[in-house]
Parts: C-alpha cells; sequence; structure tokens
C-alpha cells in the first residue's frame, strides 16, 4: 500500500449489486452477509448497481470494521450538493469508513449525458465548494482512459476501473503515478469446467458490450470490433475475468497487483439471474486469498 490512505481499503474487496435489495427479508440476508464478510477479512465493500446514498446506510450498519463505497454513483442522478450534505453526514454517523465512488456512467442510461469528462470536473468543483465538502481522500472516481485516470491522481484518492485487463492496469498505474489507488475490479467465476465459466461469464459481460465507454477502451488496449461479437471471444473473455479454482483466482489476483493495483474489488458471477449472495464463493476465496479472519 502507498499510504495509510490507501490501507484502509485493504488488498482485497468484494464488489456486489446485490447488496442493497428493496425488500425486508432480502436486506436482513444481505445485512447477514455485509458481517460475514467483514469476519472474513475483506477489506472493502464495493456496492455495485449505481446505488443511492441511501443505500449504502444498512451496509455501513452492518459492520463495523469494513470500508464502504458506492462503484459507483452516477454524477447525472444525483446533485453535488445533496451528496456532499448526505456524504458528511455519513462520515460523521460511521467513523468515516465511508468512501463515494463517483462515475459518468454511459450515454444509454441517461438522457442528460453529455461532456463526461467537463461534467465530472464541474462536479468535484461543486463538490469542493459545498458547505460540507468532500475532501479528495473520501472521493474515488470510475476512470478507464488516460485524462479520467490522471484526474483520479489529481482530485480523489485514486481510480477504480471497471472491466479491465491486467495490461490496462499497468497503463492506468502509469497514468496515476506511483501515488494514487488504484482498484480496479475483476469479474471471477469459479468453476474448473471452462466451457461452463465462459457461458457464465458471457451472459455477465452482454450487456456491458453495447456500452461505448467499455468497448472504446478495449479497442485501445488491443481487442477488435469481432471479439465483441456472440458475447465475446473466448480471449476477451479470459482476459477480463478469472476462470476456474480458487487458485486461478489468486494467480490472477497476484497479477493485477504485481501491475501496480494496491486493490482488487472480486464480482463473484454465478450465472444465477436472482440476486442470490454468492456466500460459499466469497467464503472459499477469502481462504484461497489467505486473508486474515477478525473476529
Amino acid at each position: 500500500m502507498a499510504n495509510d490512505t490507501h490501507a484502509r481499503f485493504g488488498r482485497i474487496g468484494i464488489w456486489s449489486s446485490a447488496l442493497h435489495p428493496s425488500d425486508p427479508a432480502g436486506l436482513a440476508a444481505a445485512s447477514a452477509a455485509v458481517a460475514e464478510l467483514d469476519a472474513l477479512g475483506y477489506g472493502t465493500v464495493w456496492i455495485g448497481g449505481s446505488p443511492s446514498l441511501d443505500q449504502v446506510l444498512p451496509v455501513l450498519a452492518a459492520s463495523s470494521r469494513l470500508t464502504v463505497a458506492t462503484g459507483i454513483l452516477s454524477i447525472w442522478e444525483h446533485t453535488a450538493p445533496e451528496v456532499a450534505e448526505r456524504t458528511a453526514r455519513i462520515q460523521r454517523d460511521t467513523g468515516g469508513r465511508f468512501v463515494l465512488g463517483l462515475g459518468v456512467s454511459h450515454a444509454g442510461f441517461t438522457p442528460r449525458y453529455a461532456r463526461p469528462y467537463s461534467a465530472m470536473v464541474e462536479y468535484l468543483d461543486a463538490l469542493d465548494a459545498a458547505p460540507d465538502p468532500v475532501p479528495g481522500g473520501q472521493r474515488v472516481l470510475a476512470a478507464l482512459g488516460p485524462r479520467m485516470l490522471k484526474l483520479a491522481a489529481g482530485r480523489a484518492v485514486g481510480a477504480h476501473p471497471y472491466l479491465v485487463t491486467v495490461e490496462h492496469t499497468a497503463e492506468a498505474r502509469a497514468a496515476l503515478g506511483p501515488d494514487a489507488l488504484l482498484a480496479p475490479e475483476l469479474g471471477v467465476v469459479l468453476d474448473t469446467d471452462l466451457d461452463r465459466a465462459r457461458a457464465v461469464a458471457r451472459d455477465g459481460l452482454a450487456m456491458y458490450l453495447g456500452l461505448p465507454n467499455y468497448t472504446d477502451n478495449l479497442l485501445r488496449l488491443g481487442f477488435r470490433e469481432g471479439d465483441f461479437a456472440d458475447g465475446g471471444s473466448d480471449r476477451l473473455l479470459d482476459a477480463l475475468f478469472a476462470l476456474g479454482d480458487a487458485g486461478t483466482v489468486r494467480d490472477r489476483v497476484g497479477r493485477y497487483l504485481e501491475a501496480g493495483a494496491d486493490h482488487v474489488a472480486l464480482q463473484v458471477l454465478t450465472g444465477d439471474r436472482g440476486d442470490r449472495l454468492p456466500l460459499a464463493e466469497w467464503r472459499t476465496l477469502a481462504s484461497a486469498l489467505e486473508l486474515a479472519p477478525r473476529g
């Protein structure tokens, strides 16, 4: 870790969009899962699926040591003054364990999408100018390209790239410089049947192959349009996901860390269309990655 600010994220985290259910039964199950992730030794929980700040509170309440981050909050859906005020209140109530993950989302998700880089700069300016500012050390940016990565280094604690390769991680470290946090997401399918694992990965990848922010980044990394056909080529899937047993995941995580990541956020894919929380897989990975359990 580059410094104490980075250390609070831990080496390994969990990225999940199933941790903010709307029904009471689902909320109870998610809270129990978060408490277990804390006990297993994970450092950070990244709440996926463009969560609101209201959805952050139960996750923080279910743990006492985890850092909790949005992965990510869309700048088009929440005004900066509102976010600054709510973030200050959350930090006061939870001992500063919250990190505001911000992103520009995608043109297909919001009719207001325009000039994403400039919009992010303006949003950060508004957070700085709020009566209760959100300090740079309490925010992280979803960043893929060189300009957004440099912005993340200068205006936030660092970057949280999604759907990226080991090679992108090395390039991102060079763009960020040595001190900024680099916390890529990594999709994981724990299945030793490679064909079956690739089928699960393709199912999880399908939506993203229709989003230019991701496909443009993959083209920059040397993939071709043909790699996006039929749910993704084997070459693309093998580069973006850790497919296989827990040892395979451990080795892939090691490659991301060697390429310059400070923290790797694991997203476990199971092919389950529901909101099943992959508790067994999270336990298996915690053991394989030799996380230190917390009593």
